[in-house]
């Protein structure tokens, strides 16, 4: 229910979006509507291969070590574990949540899929090498790391918590 419910609600964002752009001329709308189709079909390939390859990837992980390094049992080891593997995971949201969705399935722990998770969201290893480091200061990065290192964990313990 949740899903439809964000699903119309970001078609209502994006009908309003085309309107406003409509009253501000045809020229606009039109290349809007050129650039939103520029990026479909630019982000459908990985949309697909990312949806195919997680289908397989939980059928293909060995259900004996995902439960032995992230089941139930793998406690705070496996909290570290996960917390390594979503910092070293690359690529955006089809990679690192197809990943996650492929371990729970494969009988991780929700803690520590919340971990890693978390992790591949706040210290992605390539994108501090590849878009931080760049263009911001390794003072403010250092900051921004030492900062989000624990919360990987504490989001986990929390989840356990909650169950």
């Amino acid at each position: 229910m949740i899903i439809a419910f964000f699903t119309v609600l970001l078609f209502a964002i994006a009908v309003t979006l085309g309107g406003v752009a409509w009253r501000r001329g045809r020229p606009l709308f039109d290349k809007g509507l050129a650039d939103a189709r520029a990026q479909f079909l630019h982000l459908l390939p990985r949309l697909l291969i990312g949806i195919l390859g997680s289908g397989f990837l939980a059928h293909l992980l060995p259900r004996e070590t995902v439960l032995a390094w992230f089941g139930p049992n793998s406690g705070w080891t496996g909290t570290l574990l996960a917390t390594i593997a979503g910092a070293l995971t690359p690529g955006g949201p089809v990679v690192g949540y197809a990943l996650g969705a492929a371990a729970l399935k494969a009988g991780a722990d929700f803690a520590q899929v919340i971990a890693y998770v978390t992790a591949w969201s706040l210290l992605t290893l390539n994108r501090m090498l590849t878009w931080e480091m760049p263009s911001m200061p390794m003072g403010l990065i250092a900051v921004r790391v030492i900062v989000s290192l624990p919360l990987p964990f504490l989001a986990a313990w929390l989840t356990m918590l909650v169950r």
